[in-house]
């Protein structure tokens, strides 16, 4: 079982643990690492290459990233697997049980997005915005709502669906979507979480938008940051 790896020798001998029975504690030895959690949120969208994965988070050096990625694949949270002919290149994704922590981080996500120190104009992956809108969207209200998505993101494509109040989110063309929203992570953000209706979002060159317009603001109206309360 890939649980089993956790504990071997090879792989507990490589750094120092907590040597704390509680499951935080644990957590924190296998995912705790500067790097490794978001190494994982950039596989929660499927199977990633090396210069993919550093190419997405901005000061990662390949020597880290090679260490990471080794620490996570001993702890059995991801595998290497090589594609076939005529692609012949090596990936890096999650395992089962590696993927099941994606809701633990879209749970962190969410959290940290409710804190005064959340700058939303720090750098993005295109994954990561994709993933925010997993993350953030109104549950409730979008469970009445059925809009066939598309996003070119910093020139990367993706398709979405709203189902079941959340978003199913592929990387595939979005060509022939309802409406498909284009621009670069920071700016979809900010027309996505910022105060300023759609329209006034493509005036000001934040976001291009092809389609149905009436869809996509009802999409963009899903979205919100949570106000900060310490009382």
């Amino acid at each position: 079982m890939e649980s089993q790896k956790v504990t071997s020798n090879d792989f507990t001998k490589a750094r120092r643990w907590y040597q704390d029975a509680c499951g935080t504690a644990l957590a924190m030895d296998l995912i705790g690492e500067r790097w490794s959690l978001l190494i994982v949120r950039e596989l929660l969208l499927g199977p990633r290459r090396f210069g993919e994965i550093r190419g997405a988070l901005e000061g990662l050096s390949a020597n880290i990233l090679t260490q990471r990625l080794e620490g996570l694949e001993k702890g059995g949270i991801i595998r290497r697997r090589q594609l076939p002919s005529p692609v012949n290149a090596q990936v890096y994704e999650l395992t089962k049980w590696g993927a099941q922590l994606e809701e633990p981080i879209f749970a962190l996500s969410r959290w940290a997005a409710g804190s005064p120190a959340h700058d939303v104009t720090l750098p993005l992956s295109n994954g990561a915005f994709m993933l925010s809108l997993k993350t953030m969207i109104a549950r409730e209200p979008a469970r009445g709502l059925s809009i066939d998505l598309g996003f070119r993101v910093g020139g990367e494509p993706f398709r979405a669906a709203i189902v079941e109040g959340g978003l199913a989110i592929e990387r595939r063309d979005p060509a022939g979507a309802e409406v498909i929203f284009e621009g670069v992570p920071t700016l979809l953000a900010a027309t996505f979480y910022g105060p300023l209706p759609l329209t006034e979002s493509i005036r000001e060159g934040r976001v291009a938008v092809t389609g149905d317009l009436a869809a996509g603001q009802r999409f963009v109206d899903l979205f919100g940051l949570p106000r900060f309360e310490n009382d």
